[in-house]
């Protein structure tokens, strides 16, 4: 909608800027001051507009990235009965209630051994990424990566691409540069619309 405004303004502008100007070559000079005067309208007006553009790519680039959610999350329909997917969300929603507790910890893991396949289930697995430390947490998330990367959270982050984000942090911290950027290029080529859970590109995002 904002391109399309600024497309009428900019047809607008020039249609003003040119309107009644005589042919005769001793009008040139002020022909062309008039185009200078329309470019530097117009640039103006693309600097305000700006802002507002980016905003509305982001939040255009959200939605699309919570459709292809909303997609995932129904496949689940074809897998398991309502009482399983009913059980699934039970499960989760102990660690969105109690955030690296013990409880939320043991009841990720449940998740993930009764039910392979969901989608909740690459959420737990990355979750528990979080949750854990050294070793345990490398494995969790590369299994999130390897087993789990077409996975969704509901607000339209995908496990793939923010798994590989986590763990080049995390291997980063741990000075392995090359293995960092590896994943980093990864993301970038295979996930290049990816969000973090506030809607930003994770390839806009420092490790640092």
């Amino acid at each position: 909608m904002l391109r399309t405004q600024l497309f009428v303004l900019a047809t607008l502008l020039t249609a003003l800027s040119f309107s009644g100007v005589p042919a005769q070559a001793d009008e040139d000079a002020d022909l062309a001051a008039r185009v200078r005067q329309l470019e530097e309208r117009l640039e103006s007006l693309e600097k305000k507009l700006e802002p507002m553009l980016k905003e509305q790519n982001r939040e255009d680039l959200v939605v699309r990235q919570r459709t292809a959610a909303r997609e995932r999350m129904r496949q689940d329909v074809e897998t398991y009965t309502r009482e399983d997917l009913q059980s699934i969300e039970r499960l989760y929603q102990v660690a969105n209630d109690n955030w690296q507790s013990p409880e939320a910890v043991e009841s990720l893991k449940t998740l993930v051994e009764k039910y392979k396949k969901a989608n909740r289930t690459g959420c737990a697995i990355l979750y528990l990424g979080q949750m854990t430390k050294g070793d345990q947490q490398i494995r969790y998330l590369k299994q999130a990566i390897d087993d789990f990367s077409d996975c969704y959270y509901g607000n339209g982050v995908q496990v793939g691409a923010y798994g590989r984000f986590l763990l080049a942090y995390h291997l980063k911290q741990a000075g392995q540069d090359a293995e960092a950027e590896r994943l980093l290029t990864e993301l970038e080529e295979k996930y290049p619309d990816a969000i973090d859970h506030r809607g930003r590109l994770l390839n806009e995002l420092s490790l640092e």
